[in-house]
């Protein structure tokens, strides 16, 4: 039987033609590819683009990036967990570049009472330092990722209608690669968390491998939230994370110090040195055209045995 691909996207996606955003993620797949010789071995009715972008955009009324971000950051109305949530993404990104809380004062207003939370000036001048210092990062970007990624994860509603869309696209029985990107590296981890294996615990398994690429998932704020504890979905066999160093939602690797698994086999295997050619490091076209990402999602789609 064919083995089937499914794409999980990420924000940001909203009010645009699915089929059209599909063939964005084949056409780059298809130039990774051609890196290596290879041309797409399945036909692309057996790849699957479940698409959630716009019940995503529902939350945020439509408005610019720039107005909800600046929503956010002047606190009315954002619950405390929220907050300390949102509080806890930008410092681990700024401590990630080494940016020092003398940094953050230097661009923080006067009316700062205390460093943390609580003191949305403090706040607001965490975000101007990411600006300031954390290269082709964007803090308005940021705040609008991590307040999807808070909503979806501690929102049942907006979940439930999120995970039921991405779970329809896994064919009971079927083989299934897995590419998650973004947020949808979230996504498909929760999805496939609670997919068993074909027979019960130990059976086959129908997803060869599990990809996620520009993943948030080790973001502490983040790992923390998620269900415990952190594991290799049952259903997969093998697990490939990629980022690029530069991209700022991908903060960490996958690896035992920051995203622990238990079990710890099978362990994920991680590629920290693809160089996305995408104006902020992030985006997929430039994570699909790496040349060992196209090769390893090919593989698995054939049937050969990943490299390890």
């Amino acid at each position: 039987m064919t083995r089937r691909l499914v794409l999980v996207h990420g924000r940001d996606q909203q009010k645009k033609d699915a089929v059209a955003l599909k063939a964005e993620w084949v056409d780059a797949l298809r130039s990774g590819l051609r890196e290596n010789g290879l041309e797409l071995p399945i036909a692309e009715s057996d790849i699957r683009f479940p698409y959630y972008g716009d019940t995503l955009y529902q939350l945020d009324s439509g408005v610019s990036t720039e107005d909800a971000a600046a929503v956010i950051l002047r606190g009315d109305g954002v619950p405390g967990e929220e907050q300390r949530f949102l509080h806890a993404v930008m410092m681990d990104l700024l401590q990630r570049h080494e940016v020092t809380e003398e940094q953050i004062d230097e661009v923080a207003d006067s009316d700062v009472i205390e460093r943390g939370p609580r003191d949305w000036g403090w706040v607001r001048a965490t975000a101007r330092a990411i600006d300031r210092f954390v290269p082709g990062a964007s803090s308005a970007v940021l705040i609008l990722f991590t307040s999807d990624v808070y909503v979806y994860l501690t929102n049942p509603a907006i979940r439930t209608a999120i995970d039921t869309g991405v779970a329809s696209a896994l064919a009971p029985g079927a083989e299934s690669v897995v590419v998650g990107h973004s947020l949808g590296s979230v996504v498909a981890y929760n999805v496939l968390r609670h997919q068993r294996a074909a027979g019960g615990s130990g059976g086959r398994r129908t997803v060869p491998l599990f990809v996620t690429l520009g993943s948030p998932l080790a973001v502490t704020a983040i790992r923390r939230v998620l269900e415990k504890p952190t594991r290799c979905p049952e259903c997969a066999s093998h697990w490939f994370n990629a980022l690029d160093e530069r991209d700022f939602v991908a903060l960490h690797p996958l690896d035992t110090t920051h995203f622990p698994l238990s079990p710890e086999e099978p362990g994920i295997s991680n590629k920290d040195d693809v160089h996305n050619s995408t104006a902020n490091r992030h985006g997929i076209s430039g994570y699909l055209q790496d040349k060992d990402v196209a090769r390893r999602i090919h593989d698995a789609l054939v049937g050969t045995s990943p490299v390890p």
